[in-house]
């Protein structure tokens, strides 16, 4: 049977806050589940980078999201948070987005408080925003899909500061007067002391966005704000970038060394993760499963794929979800 957790179970079992990669496509999802991580988030901005060739400008439309949300989500062990940006216009839009994205297999939805995707620094007056997060509470109800509201407020201006982190609270009760789960997100805090003020408003579940790490004293890189003190400070949650810049790393690395060799040796030769000598990744999405299933079905055994390649093993060390919760 399939083994899916919804997003609050995990987070009813956790005591800790956890460690959530943001995705863009099917492939670093994929990367993700592999190495254990029992969240990820479909990052809006990369996503527009890796579907539309163009940095995030507010090209993505809800149907390309809710085309990508259904794939990754239906292809995934884990559960995806999904990133609406300003769900698409007024409550009555955000409504519309919620409900097709939670339908779509989205875990949670990220519905931030800009007026406008090209002035995200500009946030919309309390009152409008709060109206956007009923509409999506509405759209939510009955369903495992939650309701993360996100703040794009300036940690380094207090008054808004002190705003954002109100009507992220604000939202909060809202939810839980519906009965419903509401995470609060201030997408531009990068610090623990920013982390800390907000944790003196906000006292219900939080993310702490995009975390980083800054250079020390020694030359190297540490983090500006670790788990255990996100974990004190109330936050059930971090997202952090890296798949899509370690993806272009990885193709440019080999790129550069298969164009000056006019071959693909290196590939075969350089795969310090998986160990799999191979110019293909299709052994990391476990064809073996697929095979094993297949005879559950046919009662008969099976050599190859349907393309004709044989079956790679699966590489040592990772995960390896259900086979059932990725089809």
């Amino acid at each position: 049977m399939p083994s899916k957790k919804t997003l609050k179970q995990i987070l009813d079992e956790s005591n800790e806050c956890i460690l959530v990669p943001c995705v863009y496509d099917c492939a670093s999802n994929r990367a993700v589940d592999m190495c254990g991580f029992p969240i990820s988030l479909l990052s809006g901005g990369e996503l527009s980078l890796s579907m539309n060739g163009v940095i995030d400008y507010g090209f993505t439309g809800l149907t390309d999201l809710e085309w990508v949300v259904s794939r990754v989500s239906q292809t995934s062990s884990i559960p995806l948070i999904a990133d609406i940006e300003d769900g698409f216009g007024g409550p009555l839009a955000v409504y519309r987005a919620a409900k097709r994205l939670s339908r779509a297999g989205a875990a949670a939805i990220q519905l931030e408080d800009t007026a406008d995707m090209e002035e995200s620094t500009r946030i919309l007056p309390r009152d409008q925003y709060l109206a956007k997060v009923r509409a999506a509470l509405d759209a939510l109800e009955g369903s495992n899909c939650l309701l993360i509201a996100r703040s794009n407020a300036d940690p380094f201006n207090p008054e808004e500061m002190k705003e954002g982190c109100e009507r992220l609270q604000e939202a909060i009760n809202i939810g839980a007067e519906r009965g419903q789960f509401v995470i609060a997100m201030m997408v531009a805090i990068i610090n623990y002391e920013q982390a800390a003020e907000m944790a003196k408003i906000v006292t219900g579940p939080k993310i702490f966005a995009d975390v980083r790490a800054e250079k020390g004293e020694d030359g190297h890189y540490h983090p500006s704000v670790t788990m255990e003190q996100l974990t004190d400070l109330g936050f059930c949650m971090c997202s952090t970038h890296y798949t899509l810049k370690a993806a272009m790393e990885g193709m440019l690395e080999h790129g550069l060394q298969n164009f000056k060799n006019k071959s693909v040796e290196y590939t075969f030769e350089n795969a310090p993760a998986s160990g799999l000598e191979s110019f293909s990744a299709s052994g990391m999405f476990d064809p073996q499963a697929y095979m094993e299933l297949e005879r559950e079905f046919t009662h008969a055994d099976k050599e190859y794929t349907i393309v004709g390649h044989k079956v790679e093993g699966y590489p040592e060390g990772f995960v390896r979800p259900n086979i059932k919760d990725k089809i």
